[in-house]
């Protein structure tokens, strides 16, 4: 909360100055139609300073996950953020950071896009990334936009198995482009390569699929590319937890021809659904198509290395009918804490991390899958962090029954039965606490 120096006595000395009776006055200008009616708001009256902090103190005493242990999947992972992320992050010259459109002047905040763009790129084996978009979802839609933009083609192809969150923004951006979205079906967990090849034809513009997949399910992406040798200009679109890949074969390895993600679990808290960070990275022949800024090194006139923003195809900048995106900016002090985070766990920290999530992940499937009353969803154990249980009970109750006991749990997005839950092991969480999450599922009886 701010603190705002505006007493009643100046604003009335304000309109006065202004030949205006009421604040409401200077918004005549907007049709009544758009305006809100407050008098139907139950708006409580003003409070004191203090009295605003007691109130909001009261509110935040109703979440019972502050203290929790949170073993929530989905796209967001608990992970464990060293304090230097949040020193380094926080110093004034990078949190008080603009937009660093005079290079001159903007070095520090230029250097660091730029090591963060080469970590991504190192990571997701592409040739070039940009200096990220807003979150995954819109990286996403933003790919399939670049996709369409390459090849003029209007139809999507996207694993059902996708982030159904992805899925929701893709369908919004192309809802009124005359693009054509069809799901694949899925078979055990994973995308049907035989419906996909029965869907497929000259008009698909490109092939989305996620691994770890939504069931957090590995895909075979070698599998889905083979497609272009029948169809030269489709574009596969790899999705994946950028954590993950510090283990897996990376997207440019089997010829993926983009890579986005959600970059949260690169030093990033849950925070209660954002800010987080889209993940955009291709090959070196898009990069007049990408979306976003894109940081670049040179040397200056007397031979010194030097930062600049080298593309930033958008609106503003260049005529609109060549923009790329609307996208107008990056997520610049989110990307500067994955920077941070990914320089201090290197390419030896960042696998340990995920190989830490695959122990913990397996070890909690097998003890869980000893339950009575819970069963792994699919017959598979090719996943890393998350997977799906399927339960007898309700799961709207027992997620909020566990709340109230020291767990954060989620059920399975697009779930009719309420029978499924989708969990989640990170590095944060001992064998211990993973034990006592079981104890609490083998007792639990509602």
């Amino acid at each position: 909360m701010s603190y705002v120096p505006i007493t009643d006595t100046d604003v009335t000395e304000m309109l006065k100055l202004i030949k205006s009776n009421s604040i409401d006055d200077l918004f005549d200008i907007v049709p009544d139609k758009f305006k809100l009616d407050y008098e139907k708001f139950d708006v409580p009256d003003s409070y004191s300073e203090q009295e605003v902090f007691t109130f909001l103190d009261s509110v935040g005493k109703l979440n019972y996950s502050s203290n929790n242990k949170t073993f929530i999947g989905g796209g967001a992972y608990d992970h464990y953020v060293p304090k230097i992320v949040d020193f380094l992050a926080s110093r004034s010259e990078f949190y008080t950071a603009y937009t660093p459109y005079q290079p001159e002047v903007s070095q520090g905040t230029l250097q660091y896009l730029y090591e963060f763009q080469s970590m991504i790129c190192d990571l997701s084996g592409m040739d070039i990334s940009n200096a990220s978009l807003y979150d995954g979802a819109s990286a996403v839609a933003e790919a399939c936009s670049m996709s369409i933009a390459v090849n003029s083609k209007r139809k999507i192809l996207v694993s059902s198995n996708l982030n159904p969150s992805y899925l929701s923004v893709l369908e919004s951006y192309f809802s009124f482009n005359n693009v054509e979205i069809k799901l694949i079906k899925s078979e055990n967990g994973l995308t049907s390569l035989d419906d996909l090849k029965n869907n497929i034809d000259d008009d698909t513009s490109c092939v989305v699929i996620q691994s770890p997949n939504y069931n957090g399910l590995l895909e075979d992406w070698s599998e889905f590319t083979k497609l272009k040798e029948k169809y030269s200009k489709l574009l596969i679109i790899a999705v994946s937890d950028p954590q993950s890949l510090s283990l897996l074969n990376s997207p440019g390895d089997v010829d993926c021809d983009v890579y986005v993600g959600e970059g949260q679990s690169l030093g990033n808290y849950l925070s209660f659904g954002g800010p987080y960070i889209g993940l955009f990275a291709a090959k070196q022949k898009y990069a007049r198509k990408m979306p976003g800024r894109i940081i670049g090194r040179t040397e200056d006139v007397d031979g010194k290395e030097g930062f600049v923003m080298t593309l930033q195809t958008r609106e503003q900048h260049i005529r609109r009918d060549r923009a790329t995106s609307n996208i107008c900016t990056n997520q610049g002090l989110i990307a500067l804490r994955c920077t941070i985070y990914m320089a201090l766990m290197g390419k030896e920290g960042l696998p340990n991390i995920a190989e830490i999530c695959l122990q913990n992940s397996q070890y909690a499937a097998n003890e869980i899958n000893k339950l009575s009353n819970y069963n792994l969803m699919y017959d598979n154990s090719n996943f890393l962090k998350e997977f799906v249980v399927k339960t007898k009970f309700s799961v709207k109750k027992l997620v909020e029954f566990a709340a109230k006991n020291g767990f954060n749990i989620s059920p399975l997005k697009n779930d009719n039965t309420d029978s499924l839950l989708l969990l989640a092991f990170t590095e944060k969480y001992k064998k211990s606490d993973i034990d006592d999450f079981v104890s609490f599922l083998k007792d639990y009886n509602v």
